[in-house]
């Protein structure tokens, strides 16, 4: 194929696609305890009805709504009071005609009963006696068993990330254990001579791996097991050992550097070598990240994204991602959270590329954005920390203007972030 003839971002999103639709990790039963921000493998179904039983919302008395017809402050109904309502126990009462029973809020509805009167509408002149000042309304101020989840509904679909209010439905439910899908294993390889590990002292021409930290810490930010598999240096041989064992241990492979055209970088040549159908894009009109590779060993992907951190971070926010929710089974491939901004300078782009600029964001009195681009070669690791967001210009576009409204893809994605103005 034709090295570095680029493809657009939506081609290569839709390769991806292609390549992955079909293709989900196991599943696995775990306790519903450690099931917070996994992945549901299956539809989960209530087996009872939510509550079990006919309750009130509120302190009052147990009617039959149709006794208070006509009752008002200057006509109220007479009920008399046959008993009363105990909290975590069936009741035996069962209204007749003219009856109530007192009833706390979350009390079993009596049989017979079909609606609560709250108890500032109701007067007790005795013990055994009630007037009701007020009409009540069937099923008022009751949830009748089953309308809160009903037998048979589903609690939990799947394909969804399951949040701190599925954890809540569940429980409610007895739910147990949860089928989720496995982490995603991912190898992450670093290349390059010029690498040394966070805690070796740095000598001339030599710099940090970045990429195996700040990678691998975003993947399990999404859900993924990680497995790297440290610096491998520009020999051919290694590096393509290296590959292999990554390809046979784990469900997806980025490699960090070796991307570039360039006559040491082995990573097409490896990738081809391992088995069909190999690469299948390398090239994508983007900035950062032009020299992207894809390819497929088996049903495994593989991912060459540039060295410099910042391409590749923004790769992996385009590419890798929906590749890893594909993966586990999500149902939401490219969903991304955003807030919309007012950009603070002019932003040149060139039509016929998809530009990404970090920005920062700054929180207005009124409530509202202002998004700040950030400028730097893709190399400089501080525009990392110091983006809360990122601003897509699309490839029919030649740039956006100061005052307009623009969307920021959040890349916090536990709140909007934001800073105070």
């Amino acid at each position: 194929m034709d090295f570095f003839h680029c493809i657009s971002l939506l081609e290569a999103q839709d390769m991806i696609v292609k390549e992955l639709t079909g293709s989900v990790v196991a599943l696995e039963q775990v306790p519903l305890v450690d099931a917070l921000g996994r992945v549901a493998a299956e539809d989960v179904v209530s087996a009872e009805n939510l509550p079990p039983f006919s309750r009130s919302t509120v302190d009052g008395f147990a009617v039959r709504s149709a006794d208070t017809f006509g009752a008002s402050e200057a006509a109220p109904s007479l009920f008399t009071v046959v008993g009363e309502v105990l909290m975590g126990k069936s009741t035996g009462i069962e209204l007749a005609p003219g009856q109530a029973a007192a009833i706390p809020t979350g009390g079993m509805l009596p049989v017979g009963a079909d609606a609560v009167v709250m108890l500032e509408y109701a007067e007790q002149p005795d013990p055994h006696s009630l007037l009701i000042a007020k009409m009540i309304a069937p099923r008022e101020n009751v949830i009748v068993s089953g309308e809160d989840i009903a037998f048979g509904s589903i609690l939990l679909h799947r394909g969804q990330i399951i949040t701190p209010a599925h954890i809540g439905v569940l429980a409610a439910s007895g739910v147990t254990h949860v089928p989720v899908r496995q982490p995603v294993k991912v190898a992450i390889i670093s290349t390059g001579d010029e690498l040394v590990d966070i805690d070796m002292p740095v000598k001339a021409g030599q710099i940090r791996d970045v990429n195996s930290y700040a990678l691998g810490a975003l993947f399990t930010k999404w859900g993924c097991r990680v497995s790297p598999m440290g610096i491998v240096r520009d020999s051919y041989e290694k590096f393509y050992c290296a590959l292999l064992e990554a390809v046979k241990t784990c469900q997806m492979v980025v490699i960090s550097g070796g991307s570039s055209v360039g006559a040491r970088d082995f990573t097409v040549k490896a990738i081809d070598g391992l088995g069909a159908p190999g690469v299948l894009f390398h090239g994508i009109a983007i900035k950062p990240g032009k020299p992207t590779i894809f390819g497929m060993v088996d049903r495994t992907p593989i991912f060459g994204l540039p060295g410099h951190p910042v391409a590749a971070m923004t790769v992996s926010e385009q590419l890798v991602k929906p590749a890893v929710r594909l993966l586990s089974g999500q149902k939401e491939i490219f969903a991304r959270r955003s807030v919309p901004a007012r950009l603070t300078r002019n932003v040149a782009s060139s039509p016929g590329r998809d530009d990404f600029v970090g920005v920062r964001l700054n929180r207005q009195a009124d409530g509202g954005y202002q998004a700040a681009p950030i400028f730097g070669k893709s190399g400089l690791i501080r525009l990392m920390a110091e983006s809360d967001g990122i601003m897509h210009i699309p490839s029919d576009k030649s740039g956006v203007y100061e005052g307009e409204t623009v969307e920021i893809l959040l890349l916090n994605d536990a709140d909007e972030g934001g800073r105070p103005e």
